[in-house]
């Protein structure tokens, strides 16, 4: 059906209307169509494009047998746009052109080509803006949806439309966050208007009718291959109406010559509709062009583009009957006869799985053409592409070895892929007795992996000890690897888990000269039991000369620098952690690195809340939360949200703080907790006491000294919050446990900020002629560290215990110091604290004003402050992993909140 036949479709026009109408304003927006074969998908997308005015149209069509051919969708989809690839930032532009084989692989982060893709569609959206229309979606490979799907969940300010239509059934198109239409079957007076076209008995039109259940392409199809039958009614039976319509289309193919059907059999097998090799290869088959015509005159097929060197088949369902419905002889002949035809090095992948569809049994060759293929794809950054490659270049292996190896390097590219379940079953597959040791360990480090990603930390940690047993003694620095990552699974599981690790990783036979020598001493200061002597007299060495032995033996491995990075905030050195995050962001910024970025942002907000930069942390936690959503990362999900409910605690913002927790708090698993959840609770203890609940304080800061969260990080910083909820409620015997675990803690990491808490909290807890010199004294500490934050809390305990001693006037200068830090925070619940105490003291508390850059959103903030640094649009856009754009339209938002009028006056702004 073309744009002007739609039947009972005005609901589904009006819906993209409005979609063409905003773009044609500067607003973007994405949908996805779903629904079944014939449904109207694709008649949807002719009336888009044929009402698209003044927008340019990109468009594009996933092919079934091009899944396996990593950005083929993509680069198709892409093509006219490649004339504004020079404008692109260079890594983007690498990475695009390595993506589609213009230039060398660059192995850059699979979402930098997303980024790209985003950014070229947004130069080739001009100033009147664009359509990006994708048919079959469902069978799109894995590289080129991921990276559609993360430009589409980026769009903002561009201009730009995308709609995706995808299949019921048949592959899978997730597209979580983006808004969905799903299509249904024509009412009746819709359905029966479309078959009036067609003279019918009222039997048979009945019986279509019915057959049809209002699906457009079954009333168009249906009736003329009952005409073909001699107008006879269907047989009775239960075949799917997709079936039905299979039949139907395979009984216009066998009505053809016999040549005519050899070269649609060629085309079918085939994944882009060259017709020069479609020819090439038929012609092995006997067929020549001449052939094609009877194909053309019936509509099986038509011409793809304007100068005829492409052919399409009218439906993809035609496609699909033409294929699956051939001899299995002819099938294999005609993949023979396209391997034969692409015999050039820039064929390679393709006849590489052309030779794989041909065999019919162990087939070296097309098993090394294919592991060839694999690791290509792998050094583009199509993982899933490779993970296939290689799997059935292990199912063609007929040597043990070559398969082994083979299997595993699948299920290593499936994990890359991020496709855990593969993942674990290419290493189950590759895990048996007969295997070597370091295979079976490599692959219970996939599987751990794959399990970790998925919630079920019990079992990732249970895999990556055993695997670590397997190579022990034979390699102690693959076994130290895994039992680093098996520290972070035994973090979620409790004290027992993490410490019976740290026992393992400390009791290594490690080489002096090995990379991870020096991160067992350093994370045995994690242990939680307080057991282990090893060196902890002196406290741990610092971060930084860790790393620097660490980097003198080697390379080190990303994993184990996160891992270090989170082991240097329990141990208290949040400077040195808050520098290698830092570093760590700005590394996966440069590369990329969007799916790689909410791990270190996740150490990056922490350091920030820590030291009281709330303001700092709540950009940071933002951009990492969108981020974690648009690349599926769950577990960052539920970590973010909780971050964003602490902030939204200290604001005094229940409803966010609520909401919030309740995203950190989902997800827990049986023998785990939420990866939010220990934030999520401090948060929700953090809003009760600063709203005055200290009962219902406290019962939420106990639950952070039960298992399995008393070791984490919450539930030690949370203690001195804990220790004054007790005291408000008037039972301190409930704070002595925690306090001395508090007191243990600050001993091992000696650090001077940990100390100031120590002493804030004997001064709540101690009688009125010690607690002033522990005020005094924790003051001096704090001043030392410079935590603004730290400081106001203690000097707000020290002035209420100075007005509460009857000595007003020295209460004013303590209450002062704090209320000017909580009010700068927008700490509303503790300002007004301060405040009121003020007022008790005969004091007059003004009421702050806010700041201009109180008014931005997190991401304005952001923006804004990248702008004064002197970056350009394009520059912040590769930074946020944004269009430039939407970089151009959060700024115009920001001028007027900050009340100037250009970004030169940006860098005169406390931002």
């Amino acid at each position: 059906m073309g744009a002007g036949e739609l039947h009972g479709r005005k609901p589904e026009e009006d819906t993209i209307a409005e979609l063409l109408t905003a773009a044609r304003g500067g607003a973007s927006s994405a949908l996805v169509l779903r629904g079944e074969a014939g449904i109207g998908k694709t008649a949807l997308l002719d009336h888009a494009a044929a009402t698209a005015g003044d927008l340019r149209v990109v468009r594009g069509t996933g092919v079934e047998f091009e899944a396996e051919l990593p950005f083929s969708g993509l680069q198709l989809l892409l093509r006219p746009a490649l004339g504004s690839l020079g404008a692109l930032p260079g890594p983007q532009r690498a990475a695009l052109e390595g993506a589609f084989g213009l230039g060398p692989a660059t192995g850059s982060e699979p979402m930098l080509v997303g980024l790209a893709a985003l950014s070229l569609l947004a130069e080739h959206a001009g100033e009147t803006g664009l359509l990006c229309l994708v048919d079959d979606a469902q069978w799109l490979d894995r590289a080129s949806r991921d990276a559609l799907l993360f430009a589409a969940r980026r769009l903002h300010a561009e201009g730009i439309v995308m709609i995706f239509a995808a299949r019921d059934g048949e592959g899978s198109f997730p597209a979580p966050g983006l808004p969905e239409l799903r299509l249904s079957g024509l009412a009746p007076e819709a359905a029966a208007a479309l078959l009036d076209r067609h003279p019918l008995a009222p039997a048979v039109r009945f019986r279509l009718l019915a057959e049809a259940g209002g699906n457009p392409l079954a009333l168009l199809e249906l009736p003329i291959a009952l005409a073909a039958e001699g107008g006879s009614a269907f047989a009775p039976g239960a075949l799917p109406l997709t079936g039905r319509l299979q039949l139907a289309f395979h009984g216009q193919v066998s009505r053809m010559p016999a040549a005519c059907q050899s070269l649609l059999l060629v085309a079918a097998a085939d994944e882009t509709g060259e017709l020069a090799v479609i020819l090439r290869a038929a012609a092995e088959l006997g067929a020549t062009v001449e052939d094609l015509s009877p194909a053309e005159r019936a509509g099986l097929v038509v011409r793809g583009d304007a100068d005829g060197t492409v052919i399409r088949f009218r439906h993809p369902l035609i496609r699909a009957a033409v294929h699956q419905r051939a001899p299995l002889g002819e099938r294999l002949a005609a993949h023979r006869a396209l391997a034969a035809a692409l015999g050039s090095p820039e064929h390679a992948d393709r006849r590489a799985w052309h030779l794989a569809a041909a065999a019919t049994g162990a087939d070296e060759e097309a098993a090394a053409a294919l592991e060839r293929t694999a690791a290509r794809a792998r050094e583009r950054g199509g993982h899933e592409a490779a993970a296939a490659a290689y799997e059935r270049a292990a199912r063609l292996s007929a040597d043990p070895s070559a398969k082994a190896r083979r299997e595993a390097l699948a299920a290593e590219a499936a994990l890359e892929a991020g496709d855990m379940d593969r993942a674990r079953a290419f290493g189950d597959r590759a895990t048996g007795p007969d295997r070597p040791p370091a295979v079976r360990a490599r692959m219970a480090q996939v599987r751990a992996l794959a399990d970790f990603w998925q919630g079920a930390y019990p079992a990732a940690h249970r895999l990556l000890l055993d695997g670590a047993g397997l190579v022990r003694d034979t390699d102690p620095g693959q076994a130290a690897t895994l039992l680093v990552q098996a520290v972070h699974t035994a973090w979620y599981l409790g004290e027992q888990q993490l410490a019976g690790t740290l026992d393992r990783l400390a009791a290594l036979p490690l080489d002096d000269a090995d990379p991870l020598a020096p991160v067992g001493p350093y994370l045995v200061h994690l242990d939680p039991l307080g057991r282990l002597d090893r060196g902890r007299a002196g406290g741990p060495p610092p971060l930084a000369g860790t790393l620097a032995a660490i980097r003198r033996r080697g390379e080190v491995p990303g994993q184990v620098l996160m891992i270090l990075c989170g082991a240097a905030l329990v141990l208290g050195q949040d400077s040195d952690a808050y520098e290698l995050a830092t570093a760590l962001a700005a590394e996966q910024r440069d590369r990329g690195g969007a799916g790689r970025l909410p791990t270190v942002l996740f150490f990056v907000a922490e350091g920030e809340v820590f030291t009281g930069r709330h303001r700092d942390a709540l950009a940071t936690a933002a951009e990492a939360l969108r981020l974690a959503r648009d690349t599926g990362q769950q577990q960052w999900v539920s970590q973010f949200s909780s971050v964003l409910a602490y902030l939204a605690a200290a604001e005094g913002d229940e409803a966010a703080c609520r909401s919030h927790a309740e995203a950190g708090l989902a997800g827990a698993t049986a023998g785990a907790v939420s990866p939010g959840a220990p934030w999520a609770h401090w948060s929700l203890g953090l809003l009760d006491l600063g709203l005055g609940r200290a009962e219902a304080a406290l019962a939420r800061f106990e639950r952070l000294t039960r298992e399995p969260m008393r070791h984490h990080i919450c539930a030690t910083r949370s203690t001195p919050d804990l220790v004054e909820s007790a005291v408000r409620v008037g039972a301190p015997e409930r704070a002595a446990e925690p306090l001395a675990r508090f007191e243990r803690w600050a001993e091992t990491v000696r650090q001077p900020w940990a100390d100031a808490l120590v002493l804030r909290c004997r001064a709540l807890l101690a009688d009125d002629d010690r607690a002033e010199a522990l005020y005094t004294a924790a003051l001096e500490r704090h001043d030392q560290d410079g935590r603004a934050l730290e400081y106001a809390r203690t000097a707000l305990l020290h002035g209420e215990w100075l007005r509460r001693a009857k000595r007003k006037a020295e209460a004013r200068g303590s209450l002062s110091d704090a209320l000017e830090v909580f009010d700068r925070l927008g700490m509303r619940p503790w300002a007004a604290r301060a405040r009121a105490e003020l007022t008790a003291t005969g004091a007059q508390a003004a009421e702050q004003a806010e700041g201009a850059a109180s008014a931005l959103t997190p991401q304005e903030l952001q923006i804004a402050r990248l702008a004064a640094r002197g970056l350009s649009n394009r520059d912040i856009a590769a930074q946020l992993f944004l269009s430039h754009r939407t970089v151009g339209y959060h700024l115009y938002k920001a001028y007027p909140k900050l009340g100037i009028v250009s970004r030169g006056e940006l860098k005169d702004l406390d931002l």
